[in-house]
């Protein structure tokens, strides 16, 4: 009897696959590639994921827009929305093409109200996750050489995220987004000198015009996400070559990487962690109703919708307009100049991210700090970069509260004025508050860091010798809760030479050095020092109170 013996199926297709990655080897060096990069080790820790709840959102906001762009006409021509379509409340109304497709699209295209929501709610979950992924890097030092250059890259697209959020969001044409270009236009207006012309080159003419919802929607689907896209591809690229930083613990130092393989660990995570992300994103747009257009109607400049408020990232921008005072506007030899906007649109906004973008620079000028970093800081052991991240915030938070006085007031039935003025002193009390607290908080966690190194975790039994002593015995701890609390290292005020040699002749580059020892200063001045090897051996030698389960006396004492 003869048997016979089958081949798999996928055994026939093994030589066009073998022949194909042969094919890519010889010409591109693939193996090489997909070999270095898939022995890449990156550690393992919840916050690194916020960076990929940002890119997958950006994923999202891909393939979702893909779709919406099939349906959405970007022209501003007069139509009149269909008597016989739904919703009842448009039947008939003059409207601008780009906000009848609009609601067309979502009462008339199977999926297109779900996938305008989807879309809306991945444009807000990608800036706000590439925001606390920014706080994330912020907190632990994560920016320090050599990611500088990431840092910039990082910031860079928050920025264009923010411009891709207010382009999309501006589309429409609904008398929401209407008056958010109405308030942008006026920011731009109030620029000196070329504030009116750039406004008419934006424009195409005095606004509205009839140009500005085609070149948004060409900012939108095609500059913007061609910026974001490139940047992306190079912020991986930049984490990939400088490897991943990763969290104090034993064994994990400047010159190693401690974790897991890209291949096949995180692929499978990634993979699996992208679909939590678009199922999410899914669920919420078909169950939380967001951007209603057709609740808004067509834009009119006539109209403005009482608590109008733009996208949480932008608000920031609608409450310091609302703060600023409206006295300060002036005139000077024919020209207008409306420091009510420009002060609250421009300079504000201005600062705050200039600050942001720069402060890893201004820390490595204060430290004069060299060398690289891989191991990342513990916030409490950065107690002024700390407490500048939290002031910063806290300016930010005042502002979004501030864009919301009106709905504050009727909601809690306050006075707006009262309101107004509440928020007015607090955008500059509030930070240095936030300032000093944050940084006597983080010298207390220091301090306390220290004792717990030296002594051990207190446990709250308290025990008596024969001699009368009494003690509390301490927990000893383990390798890993005392690498993280003695691994960091010492921050001290930097120390310059005289201003003078002795030849009593000024030193070059004194003024440069004496600046530098002021940040300094202010960055270290007010410091706790790490523990030594010398005092943790000390505290180890005499310890015999901490390790009161093999003394005699307290057995005796237990016995009894």
């Amino acid at each position: 009897m003869s048997t016979r013996t089958e081949v798999p199926r996928q055994s026939q297709a093994s030589p066009a696959i073998a022949g194909g990655a042969d094919y890519l080897d010889t010409r591109v060096g693939a193996s090489k590639m997909v070999k270095e990069f898939a022995r890449k080790i990156f550690p393992d820790h919840w916050s690194f994921l916020l960076g990929e709840i940002a890119l997958f959102s950006f994923v999202v906001l891909i393939l979702s827009g893909i779709f919406l762009t099939m349906f959405f006409v970007p022209s501003m021509t007069e139509v009149h929305y269909p008597e016989d379509a739904l919703p009842v409340t448009m039947q008939g109304l003059e409207m601008s093409e780009a906000f009848a497709s609009t609601v067309w699209m979502s009462h008339h295209v199977p999926g297109g109200l779900l996938m305008r929501q989807i879309h809306h709610w991945a444009a807000l979950m990608f800036v706000g996750a590439m925001t606390v992924h920014m706080m994330r890097v912020f907190f632990t030092g994560a920016f320090r050489k050599p990611r500088e250059l990431n840092w910039l890259v990082g910031f860079t697209l928050l920025i264009l995220g923010l411009a891709a959020g207010f382009t999309g969001y501006s589309l429409p044409d609904d008398v929401l987004s209407g008056n958010g270009l109405r308030i942008a236009d006026g920011v731009l207006r109030a620029i000196p000198i070329i504030g009116s012309y750039g406004s008419y080159m934006l424009f195409g003419g005095e606004f509205p015009g009839t140009d500005i919802i085609p070149r948004l929607f060409t900012a939108h689907i095609l500059l913007v996400p061609a910026l974001i896209l490139a940047l992306i591809a190079l912020h991986l690229f930049l984490v990939v070559w400088h490897k991943h930083t990763q969290f104090p613990g034993p064994g994990r130092t400047d010159r190693n990487v401690v974790g897991y393989p890209l291949f096949p660990v995180y692929m499978a995570k990634a993979g699996g962690f992208f679909f939590i992300v678009f199922g999410v994103l899914s669920l919420m747009g078909a169950l939380m109703s967001i951007n209603n257009v057709w609740v808004y109607g067509p834009y009119d400049p006539s109209i403005v919708g009482a608590g109008a408020q733009p996208d949480w990232y932008m608000l920031f921008l609608e409450g310091a307009l609302r703060l600023m005072p409206g006295q300060t506007e002036y005139v000077i030899a024919g020209y207008t100049l409306s420091l009510n906007v420009l002060v609250p649109g421009v300079v504000v906004p201005g600062l705050l991210f200039g600050i942001l973008a720069l402060f890893p620079f201004i820390e490595s000028f204060a430290t004069k700090d060299t060398g690289e970093h891989h191991v990342l800081d513990r916030p409490r052991n950065a107690p002024v970069r700390t407490a500048s991240g939290v002031a910063i915030l806290s300016v930010f938070f005042v502002l979004v509260a501030a864009g919301s006085n009106d709905i504050i007031a009727t909601h809690f039935d306050l006075s707006l004025n009262a309101i107004t003025w509440a928020f007015r002193v607090l955008i500059f009390v509030l930070p240095v508050i936030s300032f000093l607290v944050t940084k006597r908080i983080c010298l207390g966690l220091q301090r306390k860091d220290r004792e717990v190194a030296l002594h051990g975790h207190e446990t709250g039994r308290v025990v008596r010798f024969a001699s009368g002593e009494y003690i509390e015995v301490h927990r000893e701890l383990d390798d890993y809760e005392r690498w993280v609390l003695v691994s960091h290292e010492p921050r001290r005020p930097l120390e310059i030479d005289a201003e003078e040699d002795s030849s009593g002749v000024r030193r070059t580059g004194y003024r440069k050095d004496r600046l530098r020892q002021r940040i300094s200063r202010f960055f270290y001045e007010d410091r706790v020092e790490p523990v030594t090897p010398a005092e943790l051996a000390a505290s180890h030698s005499h310890g015999d109170h901490d390790q009161v389960e093999s003394d005699p006396a307290r057995e005796t004492l237990e016995a009894r």
